[in-house]
């Protein structure tokens, strides 16, 4: 865990760690196996979400330079157009239908600089949350993954007889329930990644879509150990 004013947070570098851990025992227990290769591309991934969650919360300074030099040419046209104004004959001489007409220029100057202000003010909230979309589809799409890896792992496979279309038996009760349980942390890890983008952004639209992988992961990982009791079931029945 980490710490950001004062507030806890993920550590991005451990979550990374365990990810290299978690790759290196599932190669060692299943080599050249389709597992393996996921969660190999699952932890490389996993090191560019660290460093993008990391250049989250950093400024756009460049744009935000740009918003200011904006701002200020806009003050101080309007400032130049108004003081351009004879304001003393106006009120003078003109009536309430020609100063307003005197004044619309100014107004409209005002309301369209306000406006691209607040456009380029929050452009960079806009580009930050579109990127982190484009990397939260990324996650979700290694949670599917992963649950197509498990699909086919039934435990009730393991007892009586096969069909022509029964999937390959190739496991022992051991190796499928660590396949399983490779498979559950994988996924939590994935809702990890996710997490870390919320940890640096309080953009309530990131929230939510991180939160949205958060329960696919839970709802996908609840599957899972649903087969992991059931092979453990399958076991004590056995030995009783």
């Amino acid at each position: 865990m980490a710490k950001s004013n004062g507030a806890l947070k993920l550590d991005a570098d451990e979550v990374v760690q365990t990810l290299d851990h978690l790759q290196a025992r599932v190669s060692e227990r299943f080599p050249a196996s389709g597992l393996s290769q996921v969660c190999d591309q699952l932890t490389a991934v996993a090191r560019v979400t660290a460093r993008r969650a990391r250049r989250l919360s950093r400024p756009y300074l460049g744009l935000r330079a740009l918003v200011a030099v904006i701002a200020i040419a806009a003050i101080g046209l309007e400032a130049a157009l108004i003081g351009r104004l004879d304001w003393l004959a106006n009120l003078r001489n003109a009536g309430a239908l020609t100063l307003a007409t005197s004044l619309e220029p100014a107004v409209n100057l005002l309301l369209l600089s306000g406006a691209a202000i607040w456009f380029l003010v929050s452009l960079e909230s806009r580009w930050k949350r579109s990127r982190v979309q484009k990397s939260l589809h990324e996650l979700r799409s290694f949670a599917h993954v992963i649950d197509m890896h498990q699909l086919t792992k039934d435990p009730t496979l393991v007892l009586g007889p096969r069909t022509a279309s029964s999937p390959a038996r190739e496991m022992s009760r051991f190796q499928l329930a660590r396949y399983l349980d490779y498979c559950a942390e994988m996924l939590a890890l994935t809702a990890k990644l996710a997490a870390l983008y919320a940890g640096e952004s309080d953009d309530p639209v990131v929230v939510a879509a991180v939160n949205d992988i958060e329960t696919l992961t839970s709802d996908l990982g609840r599957k899972i150990w649903q087969k992991i009791m059931i092979l453990g079931q399958l076991d004590e029945s056995r030995a009783g």
